[in-house]
């Protein structure tokens, strides 16, 4: 069960918190000075504590409550702290609150609005200690990838990004194909370039061919090279991508747009290793790690009968499909830190433009409005305008009001920072406080 500390040099108060909390399964301790509380933490763990205000006899000031909550806050500054107060202390109340005391009820207390805070903040501190250890565990496992695998200077922050290069490490020494999947701008070639970096050809080159950069007429010679005259133009020998890519991995990005007789030629090269220049009898034999990407719906392009299906499986034995940008939300901030460098910051409107748009050109459209930001604004700061992003197509008000569990969830993930889970649910910081106060639950 949770604990509450109760410090009140009443003991009639004291004993009745104690059965108060008794009645709704929160255990609770007591103390009769600050100094016996503070020792009481230095103890054994609690969960929260409540407070009085004045502790000696004829003292009105709350000066002995401030001290006592700023005396908790240095020695636990996560531990949430109600204050009971009478009302010519109040002035003392609502500063504490701003200093970051959770509520402060005035004495004779309510027992179904102090149950009510006691409970949720201590739901909240339960949400924000599950939030903590998940933190730590994906911080050990970053720290294990990067200690165990070249991750080629990868940023990222998000789990669902953590999940693609985990299992891009893992899958980066297997002998087989692998396929990239995810929209354009995503990172594909970031996820490329570590399972290559990690591979048994690491030592290779690494080439990189976007199969819808090239001209159909001219992809094939790209791949396989071609001899003089083989085409209009072609007045000496060419090695392709398969030569220059011997002994190493060869990417080929946008594989969707190779024409059909390419995409036969690749099956017969990824099958036996050998193939013919064009305009050549002559096979030639190679050993190339191929990884593909596309963005495109290969099931859908087989049934439509553009994309061969025996190379599909041949390509996709291993599949790693990484989302868009909107859907790694925890990517946005660092990456955009990332992009910005250390000359200039974000305010916090900045951050929440970012957060709120829809990111349809993913990692590369923020990359470029970030660079651009960064040579328009003149100051050290960023301010939201000068992202230059479109308004959101939806206003606010247009937006379904969250409920409890959801305002629960992001003042958890927020740390209890109110104006970051704000931005996350789409409100005003004022809004948010009124959403929490209809719900009854606690500022934090």
């Amino acid at each position: 069960m949770p604990t509450v500390l109760i410090i009140d040099d009443h003991a009639a108060v004291a004993i009745a918190l104690e059965v108060l909390f008794s009645l709704h399964e929160i255990d609770a301790l007591s103390a009769a000075t600050p100094e016996e509380g503070l020792a009481l933490l230095a103890r054994q763990p609690v969960d929260l504590v409540v407070q009085d205000m004045n502790f000696s006899a004829d003292t009105t000031s709350g000066e002995e409550g401030v001290a006592l909550f700023h005396a908790i806050r240095a020695r636990h500054p996560d531990l949430p702290v109600i204050l009971l107060t009478a009302w010519t202390q109040l002035d003392a109340a609502v500063d504490l609150i701003k200093s970051g005391a959770a509520d402060y009820l005035a004495k004779p207390w309510d027992d179904r609005r102090l149950v009510a805070s006691v409970r949720n903040l201590l739901e909240l501190g339960q949400a924000n200690r599950a939030l903590r250890a998940r933190v730590v565990a994906e911080q050990r496992q970053r720290h294990a990838l990067e200690d165990a695998f070249d991750l080629r200077g990868m940023v990222w922050q998000d789990p669902a990004t953590e999940r693609v290069v985990h299992l891009a490490c893992q899958v980066a020494r297997a002998d087989v194909p692998v396929l990239i999947s995810g929209p354009n701008g995503s990172g594909k070639e970031c996820i490329a370039a570590i399972v290559q970096a990690n591979s048994l050809v690491a030592k290779g080159p690494f080439v990189v061919l976007n199969c819808g950069a090239v001209p159909v007429d001219l992809i094939e010679a790209e791949l396989f090279g071609a001899e003089a005259g083989a085409y209009t133009g072609s007045t000496r020998a060419r090695d392709g991508k398969f030569d220059a890519a011997d002994g190493g991995t060869l990417f080929l990005d946008e594989i969707g747009n190779l024409p059909l007789a390419g995409q036969m030629k690749l099956l017969r090269v990824l099958e036996t290793g050998r193939f013919e220049r064009l305009g050549s009898n002559r096979e030639r034999q190679v050993k190339v790690r191929v990884i593909s990407a596309s963005n495109a719906d290969l099931p859908a392009m087989i049934r439509a009968g553009t994309f061969r299906e025996d190379l599909f499986y041949r390509l996709n034995v291993i599949e790693l499909r990484l989302p868009p940008l909107a859907q790694r939300p925890l990517d946005i901030p660092v990456l955009a830190r990332h992009f910005l460098g250390h000359e200039k910051t974000l305010d916090a409107q900045a951050q929440a433009a970012l957060l709120a748009h829809g990111w349809p050109g993913n990692v590369r459209e923020l990359k470029n409005v970030m660079q651009r930001a960064s040579l328009l604004t003149t100051g050290s700061v960023i301010h939201a305008p000068e992202l230059g992003l479109p308004a959101s197509p939806i206003a606010p008000s247009a937006a379904p009001e969250p409920d409890r569990d959801s305002v629960v969830d992001a003042l958890a993930r927020a740390h209890g920072v109110v104006a970051q889970a704000a931005q996350e649910l789409g409100l005003s910081r004022q809004a948010l406080y009124r959403r929490m106060e209809r719900l009854g639950i606690a500022r934090g």
